[in-house]
């Protein structure tokens, strides 16, 4: 069997780094779970790393239906 001669090309896929609510700590590949809306003032938005999404079974903001 012959080896490949050109190594594959690396994943473009992103990922950021912030703050889990979950476990209340900094991670990476963090997701935007929930957005908190106000009709008057600031509202927010929630984000959750991979392991906690898992343990929680929580569904990231943009693929819900």
């Amino acid at each position: 069997m012959t080896e490949p001669t050109q190594t594959q090309p690396p994943t473009d896929t992103p990922s950021a780094y912030g703050w889990c609510a979950w476990h209340q700590g900094h991670a990476h590949g963090v997701r935007l779970i929930e957005v908190q809306e106000q009709a008057s003032g600031p509202g927010g938005n929630v984000f959750a790393c991979r392991p906690c999404r898992e343990a929680y079974d929580l569904v990231p903001f943009a693929d819900r239906p």
